[in-house]
């Protein structure tokens, strides 16, 4: 089998060893449409040979600002074949993150995937001297289309195929393969550089986790441009799965339906939505359907990896599985063996009712830093743990410094911030540690469990400390609570800002006929608060006494990336929720000191 060293290494292995008519497919106008192995190849040469016409050379920079679509594929393996670094940008942030991205990282050229990108970027690329082209992956009046590079790249076939090869040649798994902008939740992004050995380690390193190959589909919604969905990205065409992109996440649903695949990628945020819908699928059912239904959902608690249960308990699961949990898998395609999840903690209730119903859950945890997975739970090993992220992954090393932070070394941990040797310093210590940032405690000397994140814990006045992360967790955990932030720094006590899960509540006004204008007039009403604080005292009782949570408000806004309070990967922004609801503070703790 073809040695993968490089990324652009997995064409020739997906040609040789899993040729298939679907390598990736994507959606246009309703229809589903693919590309085989051989086109995917053909266009990524063809890709990299019209950016070599260009003028483009191995160390210049090219971004994509674009949802998920299978096209992305050849302008990522075209510029690693030819030495060009990747800057991968999300399609959601702001105007001023792209201004800064964009003159940091010195790109030439940019490709973006709509009209509406084209339309949001085309008047900051004019203010950029050194970015000769913008392209565009959809057909947009007035814009070069990507389609030019992959002509260009045919007809200089004759000109560039050679020397392509040489160049491909050169490529060492040390070179720089990608700078991936960190969000952040404060400051400025800082541009994480990966290596081709950063990157295809880890991939590697990864796949090992299940048995799933060429007989299997997938799909990808979460943002490419994020390395954690890039990674699995190469680890599913390592082992052959054909991928289908969606670009859309309103989509999903569809495409799962459509597209049948064994597997998918995903965030606790919208596996938190699909427990939902299994819980909202049961409150419409009436009498003894809705008594088994729940009794079905309520077995799922008994649920561990590698659990043998006895004769009742399984008869019991066998009949629930038929009337229940099989209708479960038939809502989501009726295939899926594995759902990987990460970016946050997962419940582990979701985790239990997934695994119940043979959709197993591997939770996993990494950062862009270390490319990304340093952790991951294991169906191949047989390693898997609830409310852990699994056993470190094979190649790496985890230990937990004194203060609890966890430090981690291996072969994906980045070679440094673009520009910004002493933010490296930071991070990366003289041993070679890098510092996550994370804090976490190793459960049964094997599986890795994150606590909380080491900048956000903080202490009251009595001296005593909070990690919001977890209390956030548990909170989240009512299907009322949609959002919600812990304060109280050098404060007496723990409070929390809430933002309710509005379609829920609106349901719950209606039934109990309380009436309202609008979602500002909504939280204010007596009943409402009340509701929603017998959910947090339920919590409260699962807490130390300092930890519990004295007053909520609750805010009459959704919080998401695009309005600021969550970061692209779904991270709480404490800075800018902190100071949108700065007068809630004030109110909450004004109230605590008279």
């Amino acid at each position: 089998m073809a040695e993968v060293t490089r990324t652009f290494d997995i064409l020739d292995r997906y040609l040789k060893e899993f040729p298939r008519k679907d390598a990736l497919g994507g959606k246009k106008d309703g229809s589903w449409y693919t590309y085989s192995t051989e086109e995917y190849n053909e266009n990524s040469h063809r890709f990299a040979m019209g950016l070599m016409a260009l003028g483009l050379k191995k160390g210049d920079k090219v971004a994509t600002v674009t949802t998920n679509r299978p096209e992305w594929n050849f302008a990522d393996m075209g510029m690693s074949m030819t030495g060009i670094i990747h800057v991968p940008i999300y399609p959601t942030i702001g105007e001023d993150e792209y201004k800064y991205i964009l003159h940091h990282s010195e790109v030439k050229i940019i490709i973006v995937g709509d009209q509406k990108l084209y339309e949001k970027i085309d008047p900051i690329v004019k203010n950029l001297s050194h970015i000769k082209h913008i392209y565009t992956f959809e057909d947009v009046d007035g814009a070069k289309n990507y389609n030019e590079i992959l002509e260009l790249g045919e007809s200089k076939k004759d000109d560039f195929e050679k020397s392509l090869d040489e160049i491909k040649a050169s490529i060492q798994p040390e070179d720089l393969a990608t700078i991936i902008y960190t969000s952040g939740t404060t400051g400025v992004p800082k541009g994480v550089m990966l290596t081709q050995k950063n990157l295809v380690s880890n991939f590697v390193a990864h796949s090992k986790m299940h048995h799933l190959g060429k007989e299997h589909r997938v799909i990808s919604f979460l943002p490419l441009c994020h390395v954690y969905e890039r990674s699995v990205n190469y680890h599913f065409q390592y082992k052959g799965m054909g991928i289908y992109y969606v670009g859309n996440l309103s989509q999903i649903v569809a495409a799962i339906k459509e597209i049948k695949p064994h597997m998918f990628n995903s965030v606790p945020r919208l596996l938190e939505k699909v427990y939902d819908g299994f819980v909202t699928k049961g409150k419409e059912l009436t009498g003894l359907k809705k008594s088994l239904y729940f009794w079905a959902i309520n077995l799922t608690r008994h649920f561990e990896f590698n659990k043998k249960y006895g004769l009742l308990l399984s008869l019991k699961i066998k009949i629930a599985d038929k009337l229940i949990y099989s209708k479960w898998r038939a809502a989501l395609g009726g295939n899926i063996v594995y759902v990987v999840s990460g970016g946050a903690a997962l419940q582990p209730k979701i985790a239990r009712v997934l695994g119940m119903a043979k959709m197993f859950n591997l939770e996993g945890y990494g950062l862009t830093e270390t490319s990304p997975v340093i952790a991951v739970n294991n169906p191949a090993q047989g390693e898997m743990k609830i409310g852990t992220v699994g056993p470190v992954l094979e190649g790496y090393e985890v230990k937990i410094a004194e203060d609890g932070e966890i430090l981690c070394k291996g072969p994906g941990v980045m070679k440094g911030y673009y520009k910004a040797d002493d933010l490296t310093r930071e991070v990366i210590d003289k041993e070679g540690w890098f510092h996550t940032g994370d804090i976490g405690i190793m459960e049964d000397d094997k599986y890795l469990k994150i606590t909380d994140r080491k900048k956000e814990i903080f202490k009251l006045s009595g001296g005593k400390y909070i990690a919001p992360q977890m209390i956030e967790n548990k909170l989240k955990s009512s299907n009322l609570i949609e959002q919600v932030m812990v304060i109280g720094a050098n404060e007496k006590f723990a409070s929390a800002l809430i933002s309710p899960n509005f379609p829920l509540i609106h349901d719950w006004c209606a039934e109990h006929k309380i009436h309202f204008e609008n979602n500002k007039d909504l939280i204010k009403i007596p009943q409402v608060v009340e509701k929603i604080q017998k959910e947090v005292q339920q919590v409260n009782k699962t807490l130390g006494s300092h930890e519990q949570i004295s007053r909520i408000r609750l805010v009459c806004a959704e919080w998401t990336p695009a309005t600021g309070e969550l970061s692209p990967t779904l991270k709480l922004r404490r800075n800018i929720v902190a100071s949108k609801y700065q007068h809630l503070i004030d109110d909450i703790y004004s109230v605590g000191k008279s």
